[in-house]
Formats: C-alpha cells, structure tokens, sequence
C-alpha cells in the first residue's frame, strides 16, 4: 500500500482514493495561447481507482466517470488542476457572453461588407479598382536612359534693380493634324570613320584669285563689334530702311513674293518639303531635312515666323516637323545620306536658332540648343566639321556650322566658347600660303587644294562672324579679287558661290558692294520663272549644283541672296565703312 501511495503522489492530476470511498477525479482546465477558454478534461486515472490485493496481485476494480461541467478560465502561461474532491465550479456566464457578442459583431461586419461589394454598381467597382492601380503605377518608377545630375546655379545678375513689374503672357499652343515621324535613332558621335573613295570637285577649282597691294596708311585690326541683334532688320520700319540703304529694289522684293509662293505651293501635308519633287527636275537623292531647313530661312529671311507673318501656319507646321527628327543627341539628320548628313544638320540648327531668336518661343530653345551641343561636341580636332562627328574638316561644311553656332549665340543660346577659337585655326589651315601671309586672300576646301572662289567667299564671311575687322587687308584684298575675277555671270551661274558672296560684301559695304549689287538686283529677278506651274522658281539647270541639288535648291539660295538687304543686320556700321573707304582715297 505504502507503494502505491507514494505512485498516487507521483503521479499529475489524480485523486486520492481511499478504500471503500468513491473514486477522486482530476479535472484540467486550459486555455490557448490567445486566451480562449478550452473546454474542461475530465480524467479518471488507472492510479486513483480502488484496488484489491489478492494473492499478491493488484487487480483494478472498474470505475465510471463522474461527469464533469467547465471549470473556471486559466492563465495561459499556467496548468491549473482542480481538485475539489470530484466538487467542479460552474464557468463565469459573462465572459462566455462577450465572447459570443463579439464573435456575432465580426460575422455580421464582414457580412455587410461582401453585401455591399456585390451590390455595388459596376462603375463603382471599375472606379475604386483603377484608382488602386494608378496608386502601385505611381510607385514604381523607370527610366529611358542615364540621368546625369542637374545643378542650379543662381547668381547675382548685372543689370540694374527696378522695381517695375514686368507683363508677359504664354499663348496656347494648337496643334493642327499633322503625319507623325518615324521615331529617330539616336546618333552615335564616336561612329566608324571612313574615307571618301571619289574626292568631290567643287564648281571652280581652277581660277586663280589675283591679290591687290595693300593700302599707303596701314588701317586699324582691331576686331569688329558685333550687331546686337542680327535679325532686328526682318520686318517693319527697319526693313524698309535696310532695303533702301543698301540697293534693294521693288522689283527684288516681288521676285522674294513670288518665290516664297512658289515654296508654299511645294509643302508636304506632313509639314516637310522635298528636294526631289512634287515640281519639275527635283533632286537626284532625296533629302527632306535639308529641303525643310532650306525653305523655314526663306520664309523667316523675309520676317515670317510660327508665330507671325504672312506664311505663320507654313512655319508652324515645318517647324513641328523638323523638331520631330531630332533624337536625344540633338542630330536631326539621321535618314539624309551619307555625304549630306552633316550639311542638313547644320541648316536645321541655323532654322531653328534663327526662329527661337526671332521669337523667343520657350518650347523651342531646347531643340535648339540641343543642336548646337551636337555642333560643339562634333567638331574635329582640326577646328572643323565634314561627313562624320569629330573625323576631318572642309571649308564648305564648316561654314554652315559656325553660322548655326553664331545664331545661336545671338539667340542667347550656350555655346562653347572654345569653339570659334578652334575654327578660326582651321581657317588658317586653309588659307592659300604666299610669301607674305599677311596678304593671302584665297582660301581652299580643305588643306592643301587650290583655292576656290566659292570656299573663298564662305571663308572670308566666317572671318567677319569670327571678329575680323573690316579693313584688314586679307579681308579687303579678297573681297576686291572676287569682285575683279568672278563677277555673277547669268551664263555660268553658280548660287553657292552667289550666296556666300553677296552676303560677304554686304557685310562688307562701299564701293565693292555697290559693284557686286548692281549685276545681282537684276539679274536675279530676271532668271525667275514667271509663267507655269513653276512660276516663282529658279530652274537649276545651267547651275554649278542645281543638277544635282534640284530647282528647290537653287530657288532657296536665290531667295537667300535677295533677302540679303535686310536677311541679317550689317555686322559692321556705317561709321566703321565710312572710315576705311577714307583710309582708301587717302
């Protein structure tokens, strides 16, 4: 016996059993880990149920359980045996009740709510379900591209203080129904390089410049100013009074009318034009870029712009177009050929500088600086540009170049001051070595071919853009042989040459541009169609180029040269011609 009590002691949760009693039984009560009551355990064990002992044998006598009722709520951290003689107390009826409230509240709640989702209107469903999903949308970002860091810089300005409040207005900007563009592909500024198998021959290779002795009083070389804004002369009164001083006639100005009609009658739907049609002997290679930027200098050279003028919508719809062709790298000739990818870009850069300079259209600044980054980082390590991004130089491509860079530069636009510092060796490079350097006046294509006329006359206006004062003999004494030994001549015609001629010497001013002036005021207009479905046009046969560049080439470049008078305001003042026409005399 003294065994089998000390068993019972040993033993969990059981009873003591007293020999001829009723058995004891163990009630457990628990609870979760969440503190939910668990329902009561009843246990009678084998240990606590009376035994007899016969014969040295310990045979258990069979019990029935006493029934149990739920006991009272236990911490869950503790296992709590009630023993209370088979006595078990009743559970606490409140905390049951709360429980079962609660659980009632929770079913009822999300009751309501499947209830109201699957009444809910279809647009309130496709509503709260879009709105989600441009939430997650307006947490994930991505990018095209790398980003490099922006910094804004603030610094004290050098104008006066006023306190006058200034008035501006932003005009709505309406889009008409335009074609899209293809996509553009960015441009690749490090692509291969190769060379040109056939060398390209301009017009006149062969005439040799004939130089000039230079004047008894040595002049003043100090660099010229450079005019404040060079586009100021394009309309109004200053129009009017530029074309009167410097020789423009009625009969100029209706050959400008006509042919800006004829340009008219040639856009695209799309906004473009064309070099090789819908009018009569187009270009042998197609070039729209080049065509486009062409035909917006006519249009702007006589004082139209997108947002002004008599040909506006022309504009507007040419300049959308262009800025489409633009990829991230600022090239916008990506689909010209080979040979004519870099002059089409320069041409562009030129129109769209010119027009945010005559307009200061915000929307248009970033196309156009972002062309003359392209220019910048495009020049050659010999100070100019040709058919690839930083391969080689010639004078015909270089010239285009620093004229877009310099009008972007007059347009308030960022441009390496480097540059032009660059260029001007370049020119060096190019100019004809005589036995005094001083005194060369011919300038080749590239280095070391003859000089030309045409590169001549292009590189002596890039020397006037670049600051060279106006009676430096090299200038005068190239001027003057051009004048002497390459006249325009109706018979053999040559625009290029033309345009860049005319334009030099009206710089230039006095009795050489009078000279040069006379000739082209009328036979310019006299070669203009007049009749047909061309009328306005210039037919390119019998020209240098126009058999290869087409009727809108040498119609653009007539334009050009009959809009010099007013097309960019005189770069040196009457005051700086006056003095060395003197310096002449003398």
């Amino acid at each position: 016996m003294e065994e089998l009590r000390a068993e019972e002691l040993r033993a969990e949760e059981s009873c003591t059993q007293v020999p001829g009693t009723a058995p004891e039984t163990s009630v457990v009560v628990r609870t979760d880990a969440f503190g939910v009551l668990a329902p009561p355990v009843s246990r009678v064990r084998v240990d606590a149920v009376p035994r007899r002992v016969a014969g040295g044998i310990v045979r258990p006598v069979k019990v029935s359980p006493v029934p149990v009722t739920r006991g009272p709520v236990v911490h869950p951290s503790t296992r709590t045996e009630v023993r209370s003689d088979c006595e078990v107390h009743e559970p606490d009826e409140r905390t049951e009740s709360t429980w079962r409230q609660l659980s009632a509240f929770v079913i009822r709640g999300l009751t309501n709510v499947h209830s109201r989702i699957v009444n809910a209107p279809e647009w309130m469903v496709s509503l709260v379900f879009h709105v989600v999903v441009l939430l997650v949308l307006a947490l994930i970002t991505t990018s095209s591209g790398a980003v490099g860091r922006i910094v804004l810089t603030i610094e004290q300005g050098d104008d006066d203080v006023t306190t006058e409040l200034a008035e501006f207005a932003l005009d709505p900007v309406e889009f008409d129904d335009v074609a899209e563009a293809d996509t553009p592909v960015d441009t690749d500024l490090d692509a291969e390089i190769f060379e040109i198998e056939t060398p390209v021959n301009l017009a006149s290779l062969t005439p040799t410049l004939e130089t000039f002795a230079p004047a008894a009083n040595m002049p003043s070389t100090e660099k010229a100013s450079e005019p404040q804004n060079m586009f100021a002369g394009r309309s109004g009164a200053m129009k009017q009074k530029l074309l009167k001083a410097s020789g423009g006639t009625q009969a100029t100005e209706d050959a400008v009318a006509l042919g800006l009609e004829w340009l008219r009658r040639n856009q695209l739907k799309d906004g473009s034009w064309s070099l090789s049609g819908p009018y009569a002997h187009g270009a042998r290679n197609e070039n729209q870029v080049s065509a486009t930027a062409m035909a917006m200098l006519a249009f702007m050279g006589a004082g139209s712009t997108h947002r002004g003028g008599q040909y506006r919508k022309v504009l507007w719809k040419a300049v959308r177009w262009l800025v489409k062709q633009q990829d991230r790298q600022g090239f916008m000739a990506a689909r010209s050929g080979d040979h004519e990818k870099m002059y089409s870009q320069a041409q562009a850069m030129i129109a769209l500088c010119e027009l945010y300079a005559m307009t200061g259209d915000s929307w248009i600044r970033p196309y156009a600086q972002s062309a003359c980054d392209f220019a910048c980082a495009a020049q050659s390590p010999e100070g100019g540009w040709r058919y690839r991004p930083r391969f080689d130089s010639d004078t015909s491509v270089t010239g285009w170049f620093l004229v877009g860079l310099k009008s972007g530069e007059a347009a308030g636009l960022d441009v390496d001051r480097y540059v032009f510092p660059r260029v001007d060796g370049y020119l060096n490079s190019v100019q004809e070595k005589g036995a005094n350097d001083y005194y060369t006046v011919g300038y080749s294509y590239r280095i070391g071919e003859a000089a030309s006329p045409s590169m001549t006359a292009e590189a002596l206006l890039c020397r006037q853009y670049l600051g060279w004062h106006r009676n430096m003999p090299g200038m005068r004494n190239g001027l003057a042989s051009l004048t002497q030994n390459h006249p325009i001549n109706p018979r053999e015609r040559d625009v290029y040459y033309w345009y860049y001629a005319t334009q030099a010497l009206h710089h230039f001013g006095g009795p050489l541009w009078t000279q040069w002036n006379d000739t082209l005021k009328v036979e310019l207009p006299a070669s203009q169609e007049l009749v047909g479905v061309e009328r306005g046009s210039w037919a390119p046969h019998g020209d240098a180029w126009g058999i290869y560049a087409g009727r809108l080439y040498t119609t653009c470049f007539s334009l050009y040269c009959l809009e010099v008078y007013y097309r960019h305001m005189p770069i040196y003042s009457p005051q700086e011609i006056a003095a060395g026409e003197e310096l002449d005399e003398a």
